[in-house]
């Protein structure tokens, strides 16, 4: 897997010496191992003036920031969709794909770094609230019918388990490193184990997708769901009896103690030690 850049391009609380709103496109390099340094993590930024707002002048910014990286990602992920249409023609002119996903963890604390201790120190400084970026999920679609898992189950592990996930094997995954979202080894970690006689099959379509969190959904009906690119969802299953409802909110109340980190996990049965798919997740707000 080549590297991939979280980007952002948007106003920031600055104004210049027209008053006008400040731009900036802020990049960084998508951690994809539990053994990524997260100071070792590519970050570029750079103002552009209320006046040059375009795709032009995106296009440039990336090369510039490519040129200072040595190398090019083989995708952009970003999640302000109201930037959709610059920041994809911009993308696309440089020949790289760029897709919408809420999978933009570095860019997020990045983003928050900034806003804390850089904006501030800038001429023309005026604080105000971050604008919302929040989209509302679209309706639940159901996953194909040959993907759909025959079992799946509640698991957890410990986060210290999780260091040696490099050494496992799975076919299809991508994970980040604990220490960058503030959690302990001892940590436990749930989880979502689905097990398929067409495991590969569905990891690799699983492995397609702008993975960003799972979640428990109560009502009209409880089901377990996927989240997935910027707004979409998958139904996974439905929770048909008290005691899978005891287990999912057992789910969540851990997800929530390990500071919204989980996983999801595609294998072909449940004696086999490779995965099919292996997917570390944390569920973060979208400013």
């Amino acid at each position: 897997m080549g590297s991939i850049w979280e980007i952002d391009f948007y106003s920031r609380p600055i104004l210049d010496e027209n008053q006008k709103k400040v731009w900036e496109v802020v990049v960084c390099e998508s951690p994809l191992d539990t053994r990524t340094d997260p100071t070792r993590l590519f970050r570029y930024a750079q103002y552009c003036p209320s006046t040059q707002v375009n795709s032009a002048w995106l296009r440039t910014a990336l090369q510039e920031a490519m040129a200072k990286a040595g190398t090019a990602p083989t995708k952009f992920r970003f999640f302000r969709r109201q930037m959709n249409n610059m920041i994809t023609k911009a993308c696309k002119d440089l020949g790289i794909p760029a897709q919408p996903s809420r999978r933009t963890l570095a860019l997020l604390q990045l983003l928050k770094e900034r806003m804390d201790e850089v904006y501030p120190q800038e001429p023309g400084y005026q604080p105000t609230p971050n604008p919302s970026v929040k989209m509302e999920s679209s309706p639940p679609q159901r996953l194909p019918d040959a993907l759909t898992g025959q079992q799946w189950a509640f698991v957890n592990l410990e986060a210290t388990a999780l260091a040696d996930m490099h050494e496992w094997e799975i076919a299809f995954g991508e994970a980040f490193p604990l220490q960058m979202v503030g959690l302990s080894p001892e940590t436990i970690i749930p989880g979502l184990l689905i097990f398929s006689e067409r495991a590969l099959p569905l990891a690799g379509w699983i492995s397609g997708l702008e993975l960003a969190f799972v979640r428990v959904e109560t009502s009209p009906v409880a089901r377990l769901l996927l989240e997935t690119g910027a707004s979409e969802s998958w139904i996974l299953a439905n929770l048909k009896n008290p005691q899978t409802v005891a287990e999912a909110q057992a789910f969540v109340s851990a997800k929530q103690q390990a500071n919204g980190v989980h996983f999801i996990a595609v294998q072909s049965n449940p004696q086999t030690e490779s995965f099919s798919g292996f997917w570390l997740l944390q569920e973060v707000s979208i400013p």
